[in-house]
């Protein structure tokens, strides 16, 4: 398959309004309720994107900006920001409204890697990525260096030396105890 699909082609947009049932013991909507609603955004712009059913294979980055309120109306933004073979890397933003102001306040950014499958449920290709546009470049370029930095983290866990005395000795730069059985 060597036919590339826009990054406009992949844009999805929901808006919810904020209930009471949707709160954690706060009084703000519960992160875990924002964190569902992302999930399925991510789902509906890969498999838009791709044509298949697609899975989440890691959720990268979800960061909590600001609180939403009840009453408020949410809208999430998602679009296909980098494909590999089979594998998506789906950016999130997540605004909020005062209805009654109109003021909009940026609450959460998130990335989630989407993976498509066949109807076997194995992995299938996907679309090539076409950029069309210095800000999807940009958020291209800021997936590759997250696929980069999570291949360095999994590199550091292999080779660190947990056990050295070297590691033992830097354990006075945080706050630990040791005791170890």
């Amino acid at each position: 398959m060597s036919n590339f699909k826009s990054v406009k082609s992949s844009r999805i947009t929901i808006s919810q309004l904020m209930l009471p049932s949707h709160t954690n013991f706060s009084g703000k909507i519960h992160g875990g309720y924002i964190l569902s609603l992302l999930d399925q955004i991510a789902f509906a712009c890969a498999s838009k994107y791709s044509g298949n059913y697609c899975v989440t294979a890691s959720v990268d980055t979800v960061n909590f900006l600001n609180p939403i309120e009840v009453g408020e109306l949410v809208t999430l933004k998602a679009s296909v920001n980098y494909v590999g073979n089979s594998s998506m890397i789906v950016g999130i933003r997540v605004d909020a409204e005062n209805i009654q102001s109109g003021k909009i306040k940026h609450c959460n950014s998130s990335y989630f890697t989407m993976v498509a499958k066949d109807e076997n449920g194995s992995n299938t290709k996907v679309p090539g990525l076409l950029l069309s546009n210095h800000e999807e470049l940009r958020r291209f370029f800021n997936c590759v260096k997250q696929i980069s930095a999570r291949k360095e983290i999994a590199q550091h866990e292999e080779i660190f030396d947990y056990k050295s005395e070297e590691a033992i000795q830097a354990l006075v730069n945080y706050n630990v105890k040791l005791e170890l059985n």
